[in-house]
């Protein structure tokens, strides 16, 4: 697998070290710019081609929300990873939504933002290899924006796995409904597979990422997004049914 290159922009000269010697120190990851500065961020973007941004939302100059905004319009050959120490949910989601894959809350440890990287690099190693006639990336970031817009609007916060592990497990549903019916023996084993890590593990933290939702208490968010009151008050759906529900949706708008 080819090295990815890692573009570092973070206002805290400390935690930007941090992360640049642990990027470093990662086999198949090399850092190819670093910045304090927004400007000087879209310029380095560039100049660089990163294949990944780790981007801070305070930068100096044009703001994090800036770069990811240029990141979505003008770069979108890079993806980008949000971290900031705002925790709010209105900033969380507009992150998303200015085209973040990530949001990481500080204080966070900058072995946890590499092993983001790490999942991403295994995703677009896999989406590569699969042939542009089954399968168009532009299609597969869309889909991933709208299951991630989804999934913060019901409160499932993108800094823990089960958001990834689940946003896989939509797609491949999307793409086979019929392997909604093979969650334990097909699903959960292929996520585990893309992600290096066990089924059991893919299991676990789908239903936690789907607790933390439900959890919430967001009812009317989860009733707008699937149009109906499916679900009331603590009764939360399992594993495949949430998978089911969000991938029926998706299924239904493309036929729109």
């Amino acid at each position: 697998m080819k090295t990815a290159n890692i573009a570092i922009f973070e206002n805290n000269e400390e935690f930007l070290r941090e992360l640049k010697e642990c990027v470093e120190r990662t086999e198949g990851l090399n850092v190819c710019a670093i910045a304090t500065d927004g400007n000087v961020a879209i310029d380095l973007i560039n100049k660089t081609k990163p294949d990944f941004v780790i981007v801070d939302l305070v930068l100096s100059g044009i703001d994090g929300f800036g770069v990811l905004d240029y990141i979505k319009q003008s770069a979108n050959f890079c993806r980008a990873i949000s971290v900031s120490a705002f925790s709010d949910d209105k900033i969380v989601n507009s992150a998303i939504e200015h085209g973040a894959v990530y949001y990481l809350v500080k204080p966070v440890k900058a072995e946890s933002v590499v092993d983001r990287i790490k999942d991403l690099t295994t995703e677009r190693a896999i989406d590569y290899m699969i042939s542009a006639d089954i399968r168009d990336k532009r299609k597969i970031n869309s889909l991933d924006e709208k299951i991630s817009n989804i999934f913060v609007t019901i409160g499932i916060p993108p800094h823990i796995k089960g958001f990834a592990y689940l946003r896989e497990g939509i797609k491949m549903t999307v793409e086979d409904q019929s392997i909604i019916n093979k969650v334990t023996k097909e699903l959960y084993p292929k996520i585990g597979i893309k992600f290096n890590t066990s089924a059991s593990k893919v299991e676990r933290a789908i239903r936690h990422a789907i607790e933390v939702a439900w959890n919430r208490g967001r009812t009317d968010a989860i009733s707008s997004i699937f149009g109906a009151k499916v679900y009331i008050g603590s009764e939360r759906p399992t594993n495949s049914e949430f998978i089911a529900l969000v991938a029926d949706k998706l299924i239904l708008e493309s036929l729109e």
